[in-house]
């Protein structure tokens, strides 16, 4: 039994820990953005992500190699996580594509079609979450009648629960959509901007999976309010660390966020998988110390934005 806490995913959900794993890493060189890795490495990243006790594992269609490692590696130890893929991709690689979202398609037939050629890969029966990727529209999910080709794929046992992977401008409407279980969302203290929507889908029941929570350890600079660039070094974090490095500070900021169900973070390297979970072990941060975390980070312009007036 793992010792990271765990917290159900949903009103309904499975529990997972708080800290998870994104696959993208594993997508491998037949990709746009090219990762070479080699197989051993590979096999030794994902043994290590369940051998630390992690439960809960993120991967996408769009993630190259990533399913089909899964599937290799860690596929004969399927009932030791839940399982989250994604819905509406391109059903190939695309190694040539332009830079920039790839078109997706929310069609019945194209997500069926997905959701058959993740399982075969994954070498699973079940998903145990399908997530709409790439943020689509309300209107889209009108027009290819999106929760209705979901919800008869949960019917069927192909997938336990569905959510969809959001953000701003459409992250408002997908929170009125109750037939949703979760959300994934971009959130970090240096990427406050939906924080207030993270604890509003709290509560309101849905789970939330935090992609993006260590920022790269703070080295890349975001963006306040008023468009200045800051990186860890101008958040005035620094003095509240305790010990964790800042990464470890960063994750665990977004675990202490009221909403957050589990931190997805993505690595190829297996001593980064055992220091994520060395620091997620240590838990939330103190109520003091998140306080003062946040007081610190709106007086560095690092604030959260705006939200409708919701219940």
């Amino acid at each position: 039994m793992s010792d990271l806490q765990r917290r159900r995913l949903g009103r309904e959900g499975p529990e997972v820990t708080v800290l998870g794993f994104g696959a993208m890493e594993l997508r491998g060189t037949p990709h746009r953005n090219p990762r070479p890795l080699d197989e051993a490495v590979v096999a030794d990243v994902l043994r290590t992500v369940l051998d630390e006790g992690v439960t809960f594992i993120d991967t996408s269609i769009d993630y190259g190699l990533s399913e089909e490692r899964i599937g290799r590696h860690i596929g004969a130890r399927r009932d030791e996580y839940i399982l989250a893929s994604k819905a509406g991709c391109p059903l190939e690689h695309l190694p040539d594509a332009p830079a920039g979202p790839l078109a997706h398609d929310y069609s019945a037939g194209n997500i069926r079609a997905g959701v058959e050629q993740s399982l075969r890969r994954l070498r699973t029966d079940r998903l145990d979450l399908l997530q709409l990727h790439i943020s689509p529209s309300l209107s889209t999910l009108r027009r290819d009648g999106v929760v209705e080709t979901l919800t008869a794929l949960r019917d069927e046992g192909k997938i336990r629960a569905f959510g969809v992977s959001s953000t701003l401008p459409h992250v408002d409407d997908h929170l009125e959509i109750g037939d949703f279980s979760a959300f994934q969302v971009p959130f970090s203290a240096l990427e406050r901007g939906l924080e207030t929507r993270i604890e509003l889908a709290g509560r309101r029941g849905f789970g939330i999976i935090v992609r993006g929570g260590v920022a790269q350890a703070g080295k890349r600079a975001k963006q306040t309010a008023d468009g200045r660039p800051v990186t860890w070094a101008g958040s005035g974090l620094e003095g509240l660390r305790d010990g964790d490095t800042e990464q470890g500070f960063l994750l665990r900021y977004a675990i202490t966020a009221p909403g957050v169900t589990t931190v997805i973070v993505g690595t190829a390297d297996p001593d980064h998988v055992r220091d994520n979970v060395r620091a997620a072990r240590r838990g939330p941060l103190p109520a003091d110390v998140f306080a003062e975390a946040r007081r610190r980070l709106d007086a560095a312009g690092l604030t959260p934005q705006p939200s409708p007036a919701v219940g």
